[in-house]
């Protein structure tokens, strides 16, 4: 059976006399009884023994309860639930996992006290599962685990009175690691919830523990020039406060030091010693002003400080103007004071300092909470609900609004990811690797084998099962969710199709070579634009998908060719019809007359002068026209005509040295080509700007990139990106796209 110490003894009685007094009126009558027997219980059983530092379970737990309940504001479920923990959790270690049940729990306290206990061993098991708690994801699942929020308030007050107790333990290595996680994940967790001072603290004996020298010589330092500081502050602050009353002002100032670690931050970001921190302390001078002249007399301040003493311009923070995103508002300057000491003054308003001593759970009070919006708000949001009396329905609102957007997922070696709300086995496999999602038939969630479908939870741990002979399908557009996944599936896709085309090419020029049948390519483009495909790429994949018979592209292609019907490649009967050549067609130039302006123009077509159709074009190489561009015609000196752009770089010259061969041209109907454009892209050479323009292309639909050059200099890139396009209107779309990407300079069409 466990003993007890004297000094453990009188502790505990101490403990549970403020305990009794912090939250008696909220305590049901026999609470105290039922907790009591819970305890004699568990003694008995030999359930409670002393943890690895050889510290008393029943005394710590009374420590963490008063902690939670004094300075963070838990009351009565919190500090049953905190009591209650070392009791269960070791109660199911010692029967194998079953232990004190949880209903007898719930029937005993309420089902307040079991949601927290439930929190609690949830996040023990998630500490069990996974080796690497160093990340932000880690946080974050901690947060998602938790459910109810008052599960991190009893972590964090457990870590703080487990950092007080081991100052004098023998189990060094406990100590680091325990230190560690109290710096990485505690101490940041305690300052989203604006519990400002544990935050401090953590981050304090952290230091002690971890880098023991740094500590003390800061702190011997600290005490050495503390009455030396003490009579500077009030040196310096003498003659402002003269000031300041003089013109009418209402206010409050104080001086503050820096915490030990802090200090030691900045040491090591300066890379100088104690002597090297000049700004070791700093004053606060805080107004009491109404709302509507807050800003104007924490300047009028600033005004009367530089005027007495020299600034350091580089040293002006102004947080008055623009605000942190965090809703920190304050004016910091830094000025020369007496003995030539550089000294740091922040101007702020009792609403401001608030703001910034409490966090955004007091900014939320001026402004107004809102839920969600990301963890900082949430959190800070839980603190706000708990300064206004505990209200965990509005707590577990704010968890919900968090997380209805992302789930954290492990990776069979314990890693964590992050997915939207909704994701599948199909998005895990394509963040892993895109060959895994390629071959992904199926995946073992938590050791059960289900679908690519299968939708993932927070906590699940995945494993992918693939295989050689999967390969990704249309599909699969709609059960993946993540645009990483959807980007990656369209890519397989289009591989895919491209690979079929060929194969479908290859088997009617073989078709064709069988029957003997010379292919004509500028006949056979024309035969695909009649049997209604915009490209040869489509018509190809009709073939490949069996939607168009291969034999019936041969009939079709000897009809055009001999002006005769086939079926089946025997001829049924002579069109009267002899096709017409562009030669029948009269050349005129800009100032001829003729032809028929209200004649509806044909589809798909370039009209030339006005309105002749039929003309052999080409278009020029030096713009580049595409459809729906504003062009001209251009008589060679072949007889050919080219087709230029009307901005060209060389319609200038043609208009004033050879304005008699040039030709009136619009484009008719709707455009069924596509064409080859190169792109001029220059930015900032930041990491991942080539990938973000790509992944733009990349995601309008009918462009294609063909091609791509990228060189990086002297912090920029200029690139070259040829892609292939509808019209100009997709065209100028995209590049107005391309311009919206972060670090992207110019965008301009070569």
């Amino acid at each position: 059976m466990l003993s007890f110490t004297d000094i453990e003894k009188k502790k505990i009685v101490e403990l549970v006399d403020s305990l009794r007094n912090l939250v008696g009126a909220t305590l049901l009558p026999d609470d105290e009884e039922k907790l009591r027997r819970l305890i004699y219980d568990a003694m008995e059983k030999g359930v409670m023994e002393r943890d690895v530092f050889g510290l008393n379970p029943l005394l710590m737990s009374l420590q963490t309860a008063y902690i939670a309940v004094e300075e963070i504001g838990l009351r009565r479920d919190g500090l049953m639930a905190t009591i209650i923990y070392p009791l269960i959790s070791k109660s199911k270690e010692a029967d194998g996992g079953e232990g004190l049940a949880m209903d007898t729990v719930e029937q005993l306290f309420g089902p307040g006290v079991s949601a927290i206990l439930r929190g609690l061993l949830r996040v023990q098991e998630l500490y069990r599962r996974t080796p690497v708690i160093e990340s932000e994801n880690f946080r974050n699942l901690l947060l998602s685990f938790a459910e109810d929020m008052r599960v991190i308030l009893i972590m964090i007050a457990d870590r703080v009175n487990v950092m007080r107790e081991i100052r004098d333990t023998e189990n060094m290595e406990m100590q680091r690691r325990v230190a560690e996680e109290a710096s990485y994940l505690y101490a940041p967790l305690a300052h989203k919830l604006g519990l400002y001072m544990l935050k401090s603290e953590l981050e304090d004996l952290s230091l002690k523990y971890l880098e023991h020298d740094a500590y003390y010589m800061i702190k011997e330092k600290l005490s050495a020039t503390k009455r030396v500081r003490d009579r500077y502050i009030q040196d310096f602050i003498g003659p402002i406060r003269e000031k300041l009353e003089a013109v009418g002002l209402k206010f409050h100032m104080k001086g503050r030091t820096k915490s030990i670690h802090s200090i030691w931050q900045k040491m090591k970001k300066q890379k100088c010693g104690f002597e090297g921190v000049y700004d070791l302390f700093a004053i606060r001078i805080i107004l009491e002003s109404e709302p509507q002249n807050e800003k104007m007399e924490c300047w009028q301040v600033y005004s009367i400080i530089t005027d007495m003493y020299q600034p350091n311009p580089k040293r002006l923070r102004d947080w008055l103007s623009v605000p942190k995103s965090n809703g920190y508002e304050s004016l910091h300057i830094t000025v020369l004071g007496p003995e030539n000491k550089w000294v740091e003054v922040q101007i702020r308003t009792e609403r401001m300092d608030e703001v910034a001593e409490k966090g955004l759970a007091a900014h939320w009070r001026y402004k107004g909470v809102k839920a969600g919006g990301g963890m900082d708000e949430w959190l800070s949001a839980i603190r706000s609900a708990l300064e206004a009396g505990d209200d965990m329905q509005v707590m577990d609102q704010f968890r919900k609004d968090l997380y209805e957007d992302e789930v954290y997922v492990f990776t069979p070696k314990g890693e964590i990811k992050k997915f939207p709300a909704n994701a599948t086995v199909l998005d895990f496999a394509y963040l892993i690797h895109s060959r895994i999602g390629n071959q992904c038939v199926g995946a073992r969630v938590n050791g059960k084998n289900v679908t690519i479908r299968e939708e993932l939870h927070s906590g699940d741990t995945v494993e992918i099962i693939t295989s050689a002979s999967q390969k990704p399908k249309r599909d699969w557009l709609g059960w993946a969710t993540t645009s990483h996944a959807k980007s990656k599936i369209r890519h397989a896709l289009s591989e895919a199709q491209a690979q079929e085309g060929m194969f479908a090419k290859e088997l009617l020029e073989r078709r064709f070579k069988n029957r003997k049948i010379e292919i004509d390519e500028s006949l056979m483009h024309q035969l695909i634009k009649k049997m209604g495909y915009k490209d040869a790429s489509d018509f190809f994949i009709a073939i490949a998908n069996e939607q168009l018979d291969v034999l019936t592209v041969i009939d079709k292609y000897l009809e055009m060719r001999d002006g005769t019907a086939v079926v089946n490649g025997v001829a049924v009967g002579q069109d009267s019809v002899t096709p017409r050549s562009a030669s029948e067609f009269v050349m005129r130039d800009n100032t001829s007359e003729g032809g028929n302006d209200s004649k509806r123009l044909s589809s798909d077509v370039l009209v030339i002068d006005k309105n002749i159709k039929g003309l052999d074009y080409q278009l020029a190489k030096c713009c580049n026209p595409i459809y729906g561009d504003d062009v001209f015609g251009f008589v060679s000196v072949s007889g050919g005509i080219k087709i230029h752009r009307n901005d060209c770089p060389n319609a200038t010259d043609m208009r004033q040295r050879y304005g008699y061969r040039i030709l009136k041209a619009q484009w008719s109907g709707k455009g069924s080509e596509q064409y080859d454009i190169t792109l001029q892209v220059v930015g900032n050479d930041d990491i991942g700007i080539v990938n973000n323009i790509t992944s733009v292309i990349s995601k309008e639909e009918h462009i294609s990139i063909r091609g791509i050059n990228i060189d990086s200099r002297d912090g920029l890139f200029k690139g070259s990106i040829t892609v292939k396009v509808d019209d100009n209107t997709k065209l100028e779309s995209l590049m107005k796209k391309i311009r919206g990407v972060k670090g992207v300079r110019l965008v301009q069409r070569v």
